[in-house]
């Protein structure tokens, strides 16, 4: 009789335990949206950012599990310390569920230590640096969007044989920057190609003339630019300036938005080739989310947008799936669910926190190939998930069995 009432009383509290994880706490889904909102990622992240996770919310009926979904944002201007204040607050005093976004590598690694510490969902969307899912990896983050081994299988593998065999780097000099370096030079080694060089720039450069000239006078074939945003921008601006294009030179943009080629125009950007984790004539669904998005804003959204619309979008139905918002029982529903949508068709989450899903070589289109407003790329090529992004067993990630 007393094993009989304590094993009652074990399934009994079990059950109760159970009931109190599955729900929703606080009542309410708190999003917080964190990027550059007026730095040299504003266009691709910034308030663009904020629409496309509004879109994702939208499409749930404002509300998941019958409780209401609340979005707030704040610019981390760049800055690790900044980023890493704003999060600690959220959680610890504004009751935030889950960080969204985060540009800029070095901003995204400081927070992902907070958000495993803290037992909070992180959605990576803007940082790119491959070791978020290698030895820096966390229980809770999905890195949904793009990361810089599979900028540099896309481009690495193709770059030789289609753009020249010497290459010298432009590279911004923080994480993300130094983890594409790599990467890309490690590709391009194992496929023949010679890196001759490398220059790095500050972050938020105005001024390239030093750097270009460094890049011009390596005599490499290839000048790649391992930066982002107005960086890329405004190097290619000001290498066009210098007349390296025509001197003979390619210009190869490892990571390149529709917002920087409508800032140069077609006539400058044509013919410039880049790596993208979304294409938007994909199907219906990525049509139909590229108009409703432009028809909102006024441009077409970048890789990193859809993709926070995509991993919010994942997110919020997996709170609802499972009727809580627990950090790690939402994830492993996550894990469990293909990720069909606007911005990946049967893409997967791993044990490490990387989202596997198709990647596209692309190219910018001639004035005379467009034929509407934002018509900017072509896609020259598309690789499999399972091809672009690191092997799961090659990252280091202490998660992986």
């Amino acid at each position: 009789m007393t094993r009989w009432i304590l094993a009652a009383g074990v399934s009994a509290l079990a059950l109760v335990a159970g009931a109190a994880q599955a729900e929703i706490s606080d009542g309410k889904v708190k999003i917080a949206v964190l990027n550059d909102m007026t730095g040299p990622y504003a266009d691709p992240t910034g308030m663009g950012s904020v629409e496309a996770v509004r879109m994702a919310v939208e499409e749930m009926g404002g509300k998941v599990g019958g409780k209401p979904v609340e979005i707030i944002f704040a610019d981390h201007q760049n800055k690790p310390d900044i980023g890493a204040a704003l999060v600690t607050k959220w959680i610890d005093t504004e009751q935030v569920d889950v960080i969204v976004d985060v540009p800029t590598s070095s901003v995204a690694l400081a927070v992902q230590d907070i958000t495993k510490q803290k037992n909070r969902v992180f959605l990576i969307s803007g940082g790119g640096a491959a070791q978020l899912t290698g030895a820096a990896c966390s229980p809770t983050t999905a890195h949904w969007t793009y990361d810089t081994y599979a900028l540099a299988q896309g481009m690495g593998t193709a770059g030789v044989k289609q753009l020249g065999d010497t290459w010298y780097f432009m590279t911004v000099d923080y994480a993300f920057g130094h983890a594409l370096e790599k990467d890309v030079s490690e590709v391009l080694k194992a496929n023949a190609g010679t890196v001759v060089g490398a220059v790095r720039h500050p972050l938020n450069t105005a001024d390239f003339s030093s750097f270009l000239l460094q890049a011009q006078g390596s005599k490499a074939k290839v000048i790649a630019l391992a930066n982002a945003g107005a960086d890329t921008a405004n190097s290619i601006k000001q290498a066009q300036e210098f007349g390296i294009p025509q001197g003979g030179q390619t210009l190869a943009s490892l990571l390149m938005f529709p917002t920087d080629i409508h800032s140069l125009g077609l006539p400058a950007a044509q013919g410039l080739v880049l790596m993208d984790g979304w294409n938007p004539e994909r199907d219906d669904d990525s049509r139909a989310f590229a108009k409703a998005y432009t028809a909102r804003t006024g441009r077409m959204p970048s890789m990193i947008q859809t993709g926070n619309y995509s991993a919010v979008r994942h997110y919020l139905k997996a709170i609802e799936a499972t009727g809580s918002d627990e950090a790690k029982t939402v994830m492993a529903k996550m894990r469990e669910t293909p990720v069909n949508d606007a911005f990946a068709k049967g893409g997967t989450l791993r044990a490490d926190g990387r989202m596997v899903h198709d990647m596209y070589l692309m190219q910018v289109k001639s004035p005379a190939e467009s034929k509407a407003p934002w018509d900017y790329t072509k896609v020259l090529s598309t690789i499999p998930g399972d091809k672009a992004y690191r092997p799961l067993d090659k990252g280091g990630c202490p998660l992986v069995k």
